[in-house]
């Protein structure tokens, strides 16, 4: 069977309909595979040097690309040939090498991989993948070169998670208009792209295409088929829409995996989810990571974190820690709990490298799922728990080194921290007056210090279990207005985990004064931040 990827003049795909069978192009004998069941399948990594597609007889096979079925990973022979082993529920795909890109769609989705489902999907609430017939004699990939410098931007959007079209309309103004034209080289949704409505990924996605990068979405607990019986085929549609439910791929010196760590499962008369990985995946990451030199970052990509979450099924949680272990340079990213994080894993967190695990729990472009008061726009300020405005982060990667930036929905990249302080203050008593220090993006370890105008510089406190005062007065400001709010009510406030705080000291005139913070991470990041204060 001949199948057209797209003609010389045209990168991307235009038909969504056509995508899951051509996410890899297949040889001209594949019909004569007939009706019976292949254990293996065979095909070839090629350069698509005309872009149409197809491999043409004078286009190279590329050696040494990593291929996977979901369990076993094998490198390209010395002519781009693979084999692996298949059943007729498996998802091959190819592990993007440094220097390529894969196929991208119309809508800016990698589509590095090929469907094998002979039946299709079971029958269940959100279709799932269509009949895809017999496996073909040959399941061919093509690769187009593509720089990638050893310095690149990578923008990172913690649970979107729109429940309905009002909340997609939501992400466009909030975020996706200001990234238009970003200089980044992908972006990654980690996890709840949705809120239980899968027919909403369509839209969702022609949202995003408008950022201009290839995006990668991880699965989330809200991307799931509720009505499966079991975790094994609850993400039917996800992978209908997106392909494998985890993968691999590298950009540049940096090797990234993204991590299906939702387990649903039954449990008695109840359906629930937990924090888990099949011995399948944890295998396939295993081999992934054997085919990775030591000197090169590994960013695992997950939705619900490593810590200060949901339980996880035992051992998954082991013996993935064993297997990051082994990694001398490894971060990871996570979405879920709808904050902002730093967290540096170590032995009490089950971490036994020989240093500790930099885990970030991402920021959520929805905040508190859309939830508050909305603004002058009709976008409510959807605050996280933690006091943190909802927004998204963009990480600066340089070979091993990683720099995260915060970033706040529709408001100045210099807004990294939030002072909160009384509007006025008497003289006689404005040495004793305390003030609070949001420091959004605060790694543990960072020095946080203050000055008032140009004097010299104080450490502040770290607060112990306080929530964000800010966050903590927009809640009682709803429990004033009673049961019947015009929107949708905000969570309860969480102990906010990078929340400073310090008195004035000595003050010897009135006037307006200028109360000045500056956070050091300990990777050097300097954050700042100001606010005024009317000492009378």
């Amino acid at each position: 069977m001949h199948r057209t990827l797209h003609s010389p003049l045209r990168r991307y795909l235009t038909s969504f309909s056509s995508l899951l069978l051509i996410s890899a192009c297949c040889g001209q004998d594949s019909l004569l595979a007939g009706h019976k069941q292949p254990d293996k399948a065979t095909g070839i990594v090629f350069l698509d040097s005309n872009q149409n597609g197809t491999r043409d007889a004078d286009e190279p096979g590329i050696p040494g690309v990593k291929v996977s079925n979901g369990r076993e990973v094998v490198a390209c022979d010395q002519h781009g040939h693979y084999e692996l082993p298949v059943d007729n529920d498996t998802i091959l795909f190819v592990i993007k090498p440094s220097g390529y890109r894969t196929v991208i769609d119309a809508l800016n989705i990698p589509r590095g991989y090929y469907i094998h489902k002979p039946a299709g999907s079971p029958k269940l609430d959100f279709p799932g993948v269509a009949p895809t017939g017999p496996l073909p004699a040959s399941v061919d990939f093509p690769l187009y070169h593509s720089p990638e410098p050893a310095a690149f931007d990578v923008i990172f959007f913690g649970d979107p998670q729109p429940r309905n079209q009002q909340e997609v309309d939501f992400i466009a103004h909030d975020v996706v208009e200001e990234l238009v034209g970003a200089k980044a080289a992908f972006g990654v949704t980690l996890g709840d792209i949705l809120f239980d409505d899968l027919t909403l990924f369509d839209n969702f996605n022609r949202a995003l295409s408008h950022i201009g990068v290839p995006w990668y979405n991880v699965i989330g607990n809200h991307d799931i088929n509720y009505a499966s019986e079991n975790d094994e085929l609850s993400d039917e549609t996800y992978e209908r829409v997106y392909g494998p439910p985890y993968f691999s791929f590298d950009y540049g010196p940096v090797h990234f995996i993204a991590v299906d760590d939702i387990h649903w499962m039954r449990d008695g008369q109840k359906k629930l989810y937990r924090t888990g990985l099949s011995e399948e995946q944890l295998t396939f990451i295993e081999n992934d990571l054997k085919h990775v030199p030591q000197d090169r970052l590994v960013v695992a990509m997950m939705h619900i974190p490593l810590v200060k979450s949901t339980p996880w099924i035992e051992p998954r949680r082991e013996r993935l820690l064993r297997i990051l272990e082994t990694r001398e340079h490894c971060i990871s990213l996570a979405g879920h709990t709808h904050h902002h994080e730093h967290v540096l894993m170590n032995n009490d967190d089950g971490w036994k490298g020989s240093r500790p695990h930099h885990h970030i729990i991402n920021v959520t472009v929805c905040g508190a799922w859309w939830s508050g008061k909305p603004d002058e726009q009709g976008i409510p300020h959807t605050m996280c728990a933690d006091g943190t405005p909802n927004g998204y982060t963009i990480m600066h990667f340089d070979g091993q080194k990683y720099l995260l930036d915060y970033k706040a929905a529709r408001r100045d990249q210099r807004e990294q921290i939030r002072i909160t302080a009384p509007e006025a203050a008497p003289l006689a008593e404005a040495a004793n007056v305390e003030f609070r220090a949001n420091a959004f993006n605060a790694i543990p370890g960072a020095l946080v210090q203050f000055r008032l105008n140009d004097g010299p510089w104080y450490t502040m406190t770290k607060t112990e279990n306080e929530p964000d005062p800010v966050f903590q007065q927009l809640v009682n400001e709803e429990k004033q207005l009673g049961d019947q709010l015009p929107w949708r009510k905000l969570p309860a406030p969480m102990a906010c985990p990078h929340l400073w705080k310090a008195s004035l000291g000595t003050v010897s005139t009135p006037g307006n004064h200028l109360i000045q913070v500056k956070v050091t991470n300990p990777n050097g990041q300097i954050l700042e931040g100001h606010r005024t204060i009317r000492v009378e």
